[in-house]
Protein backbone atom coordinates (compact mmCIF):
# COMPACT_ATOMS: atom_id res chain seq x y z
CA UNK A 1 0.00 0.00 0.00
CA UNK A 2 1.30 3.29 -1.04
CA UNK A 3 1.29 5.83 2.29
CA UNK A 4 -1.30 8.38 2.35
CA UNK A 5 -1.06 11.31 4.28
CA UNK A 6 -4.26 12.82 5.91
CA UNK A 7 -4.20 16.40 6.42
CA UNK A 8 -7.35 19.17 7.56
CA UNK A 9 -7.52 20.41 4.09
CA UNK A 10 -9.31 23.62 5.99
CA UNK A 11 -5.93 24.87 7.14
CA UNK A 12 -3.72 27.23 5.26
CA UNK A 13 -0.97 26.16 7.19
CA UNK A 14 -1.68 22.22 6.51
CA UNK A 15 -2.11 23.51 2.77
CA UNK A 16 1.87 25.17 3.35
CA UNK A 17 2.89 21.53 4.83
CA UNK A 18 1.63 19.19 1.96
CA UNK A 19 3.47 21.72 -0.72
CA UNK A 20 6.56 21.69 1.50
CA UNK A 21 6.82 17.88 1.08
CA UNK A 22 5.79 17.73 -2.43
CA UNK A 23 8.78 20.18 -3.22
CA UNK A 24 11.37 18.40 -1.28
CA UNK A 25 9.98 14.58 -1.11
CA UNK A 26 12.80 12.62 -3.23
CA UNK A 27 11.01 9.32 -4.11
CA UNK A 28 7.39 10.28 -4.68
CA UNK A 29 6.02 7.81 -2.61
CA UNK A 30 3.27 9.90 -0.45
CA UNK A 31 0.22 10.06 -1.38
CA UNK A 32 -2.49 12.52 0.03
CA UNK A 33 -6.44 12.97 1.18
CA UNK A 34 -8.42 15.24 3.42
CA UNK A 35 -9.34 14.33 6.24
CA UNK A 36 -12.79 15.06 5.72
CA UNK A 37 -12.79 13.22 2.79
CA UNK A 38 -14.11 9.31 1.98
CA UNK A 39 -10.56 8.44 2.90
CA UNK A 40 -10.65 9.94 6.16
CA UNK A 41 -13.62 8.70 7.64
CA UNK A 42 -13.46 5.02 6.58
CA UNK A 43 -10.02 5.49 9.25
CA UNK A 44 -11.83 7.16 11.54
CA UNK A 45 -14.09 4.75 11.54
CA UNK A 46 -12.12 2.02 11.13
CA UNK A 47 -10.56 3.10 14.34
CA UNK A 48 -11.82 4.56 17.13
CA UNK A 49 -9.54 6.02 18.82
CA UNK A 50 -8.32 8.44 16.29
CA UNK A 51 -11.85 9.59 15.16
CA UNK A 52 -11.24 12.62 17.13
CA UNK A 53 -7.89 13.52 15.77
CA UNK A 54 -8.02 16.48 13.99
CA UNK A 55 -4.42 16.47 13.52
CA UNK A 56 -1.91 14.82 10.80
CA UNK A 57 -2.86 10.76 9.86
CA UNK A 58 -0.46 8.48 7.98
CA UNK A 59 -1.11 5.19 7.15
CA UNK A 60 2.15 4.39 6.37
CA UNK A 61 1.21 0.85 4.83
CA UNK A 62 2.46 -1.36 7.68
CA UNK A 63 -0.50 -3.30 9.32
CA UNK A 64 -1.82 -1.49 12.89
CA UNK A 65 -2.92 2.02 14.28
CA UNK A 66 -2.29 4.47 12.07
CA UNK A 67 0.41 6.92 13.13
CA UNK A 68 -0.64 10.79 14.85
CA UNK A 69 0.93 13.94 16.11
CA UNK A 70 4.91 14.26 15.97
CA UNK A 71 5.11 10.11 14.91
CA UNK A 72 3.63 10.94 11.36
CA UNK A 73 5.44 14.33 10.87
CA UNK A 74 9.07 12.78 11.60
CA UNK A 75 7.53 9.57 9.41
CA UNK A 76 7.02 11.44 6.43
CA UNK A 77 10.39 13.52 7.28
CA UNK A 78 12.08 10.20 7.24
CA UNK A 79 9.95 9.16 3.42
CA UNK A 80 11.44 12.81 2.20
CA UNK A 81 14.83 11.31 2.37
CA UNK A 82 17.84 14.03 1.85
CA UNK A 83 18.60 15.96 4.75
CA UNK A 84 15.17 15.54 6.30
CA UNK A 85 15.89 12.35 7.53
CA UNK A 86 18.05 13.81 9.73
CA UNK A 87 14.55 14.83 11.85
CA UNK A 88 14.08 11.31 13.16
CA UNK A 89 16.81 12.02 15.84
CA UNK A 90 13.63 13.62 17.39
CA UNK A 91 12.64 10.47 18.17
CA UNK A 92 15.03 10.18 21.03
CA UNK A 93 12.95 12.75 22.63
CA UNK A 94 9.96 11.22 24.81
CA UNK A 95 6.47 10.72 22.64
CA UNK A 96 4.82 13.07 25.20
CA UNK A 97 7.06 16.11 24.73
CA UNK A 98 7.25 15.74 21.14
CA UNK A 99 3.21 15.69 21.51
CA UNK A 100 3.17 18.41 23.35
CA UNK A 101 4.98 20.66 21.11
CA UNK A 102 3.51 19.56 18.42
CA UNK A 103 -0.32 20.33 19.75
CA UNK A 104 1.07 23.55 20.86
CA UNK A 105 1.66 23.87 17.17
CA UNK A 106 -1.48 22.41 16.12
CA UNK A 107 -3.68 24.89 18.03
CA UNK A 108 -2.30 28.03 16.55
CA UNK A 109 -1.96 26.04 13.05
CA UNK A 110 -4.94 28.45 11.66
CA UNK A 111 -3.18 31.86 12.68
CA UNK A 112 0.28 30.91 11.03
CA UNK A 113 -0.72 30.96 7.57
CA UNK A 114 -3.92 32.39 5.66
CA UNK A 115 -6.65 30.53 6.82
CA UNK A 116 -8.38 31.08 2.79
CA UNK A 117 -5.35 29.46 1.37
CA UNK A 118 -6.65 26.19 -0.22
CA UNK A 119 -4.37 23.44 -1.74
CA UNK A 120 -4.73 23.11 -5.65
CA UNK A 121 -2.46 20.68 -6.20
CA UNK A 122 -0.04 20.77 -8.84
CA UNK A 123 -0.38 19.39 -12.13
CA UNK A 124 2.51 16.95 -11.89
CA UNK A 125 1.05 16.01 -8.38
CA UNK A 126 -2.72 15.75 -9.01
CA UNK A 127 -2.40 11.73 -9.41
CA UNK A 128 -0.84 11.56 -5.93
CA UNK A 129 -4.28 13.19 -4.24
CA UNK A 130 -7.08 10.85 -3.66
CA UNK A 131 -10.41 11.74 -2.42
CA UNK A 132 -10.79 15.12 -3.77
CA UNK A 133 -14.16 16.62 -4.47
Amino acid sequence: MTPILLYDATCGFCAASIQFVLRHERRHILTFAPLDGAIGRKVRATWPDVAAADTMILLDGTPGRPQLRSDAALSVAAMMGGPWRLASIARLVPRRLRDALYDLVARHRHRLADASACLIPPADAADRFLDQN
